[in-house]
């Protein structure tokens, strides 16, 4: 493999007396610039090996290290400052040579900083192709199909009983389209350690998994995001333990709507069950939920009918509630919303195989979820209804396989 190797000095004299010193083979590319030239090169950095003469330039190095954090870096200085040293290997400096430094030792220095390139370059490979498979977003380390990394990682903190929390991250519904998503991704990954997952399971909203930490620190972690993010961000906690992928889910998002619910709720809008006619009381209700369910149901049917390989999303309303249903070739799925009593909000989701099942659909799978009425909100049910509609694409996609 090829190696690009970057010289970079104001003074002429240093790639001078470096060039020669190189190990480099026929192949490898060796480019000279000066630390002016470098704002229209910085594609190039991120693929090389990065040897900078510090000599009367502290300032300009740190600056530049700091944008090229994952490519290895060498210093160089003709007198060593053991102050600034200890300044570059806080920003991640891979070594340092001096005019005593010698040949051999600079050999040394050289060949463990390649292999740490070619493993780079390398790395970002296999990035591109989940990229192009759609696993990993273009401009962040966040995943994007949550269901089986979650299943795969949750599996791995119970076989090892290790401590790990789940976040639900989301705004709400009047500042969502105020973020961009780069945006909250960069400000929640600066944030968290590396070995943290963060996850999209719908636009602006995602999964965050924190290893090694209980509820106290994964909200001490919290508080310390939110504060960096311009708009109101909500987030809801689940301890891991030994639960299933479902359970631990439905635990965050229920307690991330708990959050949201609290800037929502307004007593005025619901009725006491005292009040009024009670005919007149029920048509009110439904009239509320039928003004949530519709649009969310539309929207989302729109959204996701052309994105579904060999399926398709139909929705009828009933009188207070609603039915969204998903059908494939060999199974199907529906989300049933049901409001008995007007005291609660049911919604049962259900996965079933087609009569015609030829071992290829997923298994039957039931599960309930209930609202408190000033909980139903169109924020609320669009993240369960589109919770709903990938983890049905992905079982049916894990059918196929």
């Amino acid at each position: 493999m090829q190696n690009q190797v970057v010289l970079i000095s104001d003074e002429s004299d240093f790639f001078e007396y470096i060039t020669p010193k190189l190990s480099l083979r026929k192949s490898d590319e060796i480019f000279r610039y000066s630390f002016d030239e470098l704002p229209d090169k910085l594609l190039l950095l991120k693929n090389s090996l990065l040897i900078m003469n510090a000599e009367n330039s502290h300032d300009k190095v740190l600056g530049l290290m700091g944008i090229v954090e994952q490519s290895p870096v060498i210093i160089f200085e003709y007198n060593q400052d053991d102050e600034f040293m200890v300044q570059a290997y806080r920003a991640g400096a891979f070594g340092d040579i001096t005019l005593m430094t010698s040949d051999k030792e600079i050999e040394a220095k050289m060949l463990p900083a390649l292999s740490m390139l070619s493993t780079l370059e390398k790395n970002s490979m296999y990035r591109g192709i989940l990229v192009k498979n759609n696993l990993i977003s273009k401009s962040n380390e966040v995943f994007l199909e949550c269901n089986s990394i979650l299943e795969r990682e949750l599996e791995k903190i119970k076989k090892h009983s290790a401590a790990a929390v789940l976040a639900a991250i989301s705004p709400n519904d009047k500042t969502k389209f105020l973020l961009q998503p780069n945006q909250i991704e960069t400000i929640i990954l600066n944030n968290v350690r590396k070995n943290d997952l963060l996850m999209s399971y719908a636009p602006n909203k995602y999964f965050l998994l924190l290893y090694n930490t209980n509820l106290e620190k994964a909200e001490k972690i919290w508080k310390k995001i939110k504060d960096f993010i311009p708009e109101k961000m909500y987030a809801g906690f689940a301890g891991v333990g030994a639960k299933t992928r479902d359970q631990v889910v439905n635990e965050a998002l229920n307690r991330l709507h708990q959050e949201i619910n609290k800037d929502y709720i307004d007593n005025s809008e619901v009725l006491p069950a005292t009040s009024g006619n009670y005919k007149m009381q029920k048509l009110e209700f439904n009239k509320k939920t039928e003004q949530i369910i519709v649009p969310v149901f539309y929207h989302l049917q729109q959204k996701y009918n052309d994105k579904l390989f060999d399926m398709s999303i139909e929705h009828k309303i009933t009188s207070g509630g609603g039915e969204l249903i998903i059908r494939g070739k060999y199974s199907f799925g529906t989300l049933k919303i049901t409001t008995p009593g007007q005291s609660k909000v049911n919604i049962d989701v259900m996965y079933k195989p087609n009569s015609q099942d030829n071992g290829k659909s997923i298994k039957s799978q039931t599960k309930r979820i209930t609202l408190e009425p000033q909980e139903f909100e169109a924020g609320v049910l669009e993240d369960i209804v589109e919770q709903f509609i990938l983890e049905f694409r992905s079982e049916v996609n894990s059918g196929r396989s």
